[in-house]
C-alpha cells in the first residue's frame, strides 16, 4: 500500500499547523496583544513547536516560561503578548486542537449519507489528521494525565464527543440493516483506541515500514469483519 490516499488527504484538507496558529489568532485578540497578523502567526508556530518539543523531553508541567524563551529565541516579554500564564497556553492548545478536530470530522460526515461510508471516511480521517499533526494529539494525549481537574474534563469531553460521532454512525447503519446490532459505545472505544495507537506508538509502525495508509487499511479491515452484516461480523 503506497501513500496515494494520505495524499490526498493532505490536499482535499485545509487543516495545517499554519492554519490553526492563525485561528489561535484570530479567536484570541483579546488576549493576544501583537496587532500584525503575519508576525503573530510565525511568533505562534515557534512557541507551540516549542511547547510539543519540551514536553516530550520533560513534561509541559516541568516546562518554564524560560525553557520556551530559550527554544524559541523569543524574550519572556514577547511570549506575555500572545498568553498571560501556562495555564493560558494549555488552554488555547486544548481548545484549538479539539476544533481542528471536531471541523474535520464534521466536514467529512457532510460528504457521505450511506453508513458504511461514513464510518470508514471518519475512521481515515482522524487517523490522517493524527498523521499530520501528531504533535498536537500526542501533548493533547500524554498530558492529560497531568492537568487540572477542569483541564481534564475538557480533554474527556472531546473524547466522549468522537466517540459519540461514531456510536451514532453505527446506531444509524444498524437500524437501516448495514451493521450488526451490537454494543456500539464498546465497538466505538474500541475502534477509537485502535485510532490513538497510530500516533502513540508512530515509532513502532514506523520500525516496521508500515504506512499510515497501510495502517488505516487494516483498521478499517477489522472494523469491516466485526461491523459489516454479513462480512464475517458476528
Amino acid at each position: 500500500m503506497n501513500y496515494m490516499a494520505f495524499l490526498s488527504f493532505l490536499e482535499q484538507s485545509d487543516e495545517s499547523f499554519k492554519s490553526v496558529c492563525r485561528r489561535t489568532y484570530v479567536e484570541n485578540q483579546r488576549v493576544i496583544s501583537v496587532k500584525k497578523e503575519s508576525t503573530a502567526i510565525k511568533n505562534l508556530k515557534k512557541i507551540l513547536d516549542a511547547v510539543f518539543y519540551i514536553s516530550v523531553k520533560k513534561g509541559f508541567t516541568a516546562m518554564t516560561m524560560r525553557d520556551l524563551s530559550n527554544h524559541t529565541g523569543l524574550s519572556m516579554g514577547a511570549m506575555y503578548a500572545y498568553f498571560k500564564s501556562k495555564d493560558d497556553l494549555l488552554n488555547i492548545i486544548l481548545t484549538q486542537g479539539m476544533s481542528m478536530i471536531s471541523r474535520v470530522l464534521e466536514n467529512i460526515m457532510k460528504l457521505h449519507a450511506d453508513p458504511q461510508l461514513q464510518l470508514e471516511a471518519v475512521i481515515k480521517a482522524h487517523i490522517y489528521l493524527s498523521e499530520k499533526e501528531r504533535s498536537w494529539f500526542y501533548f493533547m494525549f500524554m498530558e492529560a494525565k497531568k492537568l487540572s481537574p477542569k483541564d481534564l474534563k475538557a480533554v474527556k469531553n472531546a473524547e466522549y464527543y468522537t466517540e459519540k460521532i461514531l456510536v451514532d454512525i453505527l446506531q444509524a447503519g444498524a437500524k437501516s440493516g448495514v451493521f450488526n446490532d451490537q454494543n456500539h459505545v464498546m465497538t466505538a472505544s474500541i475502534i477509537k483506541a485502535m485510532q490513538q495507537e497510530w500516533y502513540l506508538k508512530r515509532w513502532k509502525y514506523s520500525s516496521r515500514d508500515i504506512t499510515v495508509d497501510a495502517y488505516t487499511d487494516y483498521v478499517l479491515g477489522f472494523v469491516k469483519s466485526f461491523c459489516w452484516k454479513n462480512n464475517g461480523g458476528q
